[in-house]
């Protein structure tokens, strides 16, 4: 009987993509927080912060279209390490900028854009590559640990940026960037996965790569003479394989259709938190014996770092016994149509708060929520997926759900200017929850997958 291959070197491989990925994730969110905190103090205005927000976030979720086309056809290891290398040049360019005094703000957006994009290709890549050194037992385990990286990391980077931003020059904050890049770059270079069949068939220099790798057997067009003709409708022949491949099947519908609502109808109303603090708690202080919370910044100081714990003690329960008692699609879909619930009850938790002090026991909650449906989704997504189709999963999971935040953010941010702010997060929590009753209804069918 075959064994699988991760099996001998998984820990190995696993721990230098992780720690490649925790250095890289660290100087990218120092630099995004530090660049975006230096627009508002030099620009004071809200126009250039949502351009700056604009610029730092949708292209990513344009790109991930064809993100999750191109981690399914090409090497994946090089689609991590190649944006990385792409944005440290680009943030070189912006330190030299700043340095020589000849910075400004379109070619900060600039820079905001590439970065974006490059998140674009490099996520679906990630995740792609997981299960591609992951025993499949082990995924829910990684992913959550994954996720622990990403929480540990809202925490460290706003406060590294928010001390670093005021005691040294922009410039050399950029720097902090380009360096973790490299160390990350370094260690995902260490993973040496041998090629298996499918992998190969992924590459572009496979001949028969052009047939292979189109899921619904369709044969290209003889277009070799126009490759770059060729490429473009082979670029959205694999976006609507993708769409066609995620829809069909129940489980990874679930979970997309599911994490899209919960990002429209949750997510938005937590961007107002600051709204929020400013209305209800303004001139209300919270002595919490180790600091005492006075100020708006501190404040939500507090509430961005209670929701981060909740993340991370989410992200640690998942690991640990979510590991062991999760086997399965089925079981983890449930889980994550309960987490889903749960997200939705503590935002209209945080409308409701009769104190600050409360508020942040609620926020905690949030946080724990959250990351109790991240790990399982995502190791759904990897399960259940083909190797061929991983990319593609990942690639529309992430434009949707990057799409669902404007979205979201379109409708209630009008809505807390004519109704109270509490009523907002009323409204969202509770229409996150019929989101939660579509993931346990699809959880029943398709059972002898899971």
């Amino acid at each position: 009987m075959s064994t699988d291959p991760r099996e001998n070197v998984w820990i190995r491989h696993v721990t230098l993509l992780l720690t490649g990925q925790a250095f890289s994730l660290l100087g990218s969110n120092i630099v995004q927080y530090a660049i975006w905190w230096w627009i508002v103090m030099q620009e004071k205005s809200g126009w250039s912060m949502l351009l700056a927000t604009l610029f730092g976030v949708v292209p990513q979720g344009v790109v991930s279209i064809f993100g999750g086309s191109m981690a399914d056809r090409y090497d994946r290891k090089r689609l991590i390490m190649f944006p990385d290398l792409i944005i440290a040049a680009v943030t070189v360019l912006l330190s030299v900028s700043f340095a020589t005094g000849w910075a400004n703000l379109s070619l900060i957006f600039a820079v905001l854009f590439i970065r974006s994009a490059g998140g674009g290709i490099q996520a679906p890549a990630v995740q792609s590559f997981i299960p591609d050194v992951t025993p499949a037992g082990k995924l829910l385990r990684v992913n959550s640990i994954y996720g622990i990286i990403n929480s540990a990391n809202l925490i460290v980077a706003p406060a590294t940026a928010a001390v670093l931003i005021n005691i040294v020059p922009l410039w050399s904050i950029l720097l902090i960037d380009v360096t973790t890049a490299v160390i990350g770059v370094g260690f995902v270079a260490l993973i040496h996965v041998p090629k298996n069949t499918t992998t190969a068939e992924r590459n572009v220099g496979g001949n028969q790569g052009e047939a292979t790798t189109v899921p619904s057997g369709e044969a290209h067009p003889s277009v070799e003479s126009h490759p770059f003709v060729a490429g473009i409708h082979r670029t959205f022949a694999d976006l609507r394989d993708g769409f066609a491949y995620t829809m069909k099947h129940p489980y990874l519908r679930g979970v997309i259709i599911g994490d899209a609502l919960t990002c429209i109808m949750s997510v938005a109303p937590m961007n107002l938190t600051l709204l929020l603090m400013t209305r209800e708690y303004e001139g209300i202080d919270l002595n919490l014996g180790f600091v005492n919370l006075t100020t708006a910044s501190d404040k939500l100081a507090a509430n961005e770092l209670g929701w981060s714990i909740g993340m991370l003690l989410g992200g640690a329960l998942m690991s640990s016994i979510g590991a062991r008692v999760l086997h399965g699609s089925r079981m983890q879909m449930r889980m994550a149509a309960c987490a889903v619930s749960l997200v939705g009850l503590s935002i209209v938790g945080l409308g409701v708060a009769p104190n600050l002090l409360v508020y942040l026991v609620i926020d905690v909650v949030s946080g724990v929520a959250s990351a109790m449906c991240l790990g399982p989704m995502r190791t759904i997504m990897q399960s259940e997926s083909d190797e061929s189709m991983t990319g593609r999963v990942f690639g529309l999971d992430t434009t949707m759900t990057t799409f669902a935040l404007p979205i979201g953010m379109l409708v209630f941010s009008p809505l807390a200017d004519v109704i109270p702010i509490g009523w907002v997060f009323i409204a969202g929590g509770l229409l996150t929850l019929p989101g939660a009753w579509y993931m346990l209804r699809i959880s029943r069918f398709d059972i002898e997958r899971a």
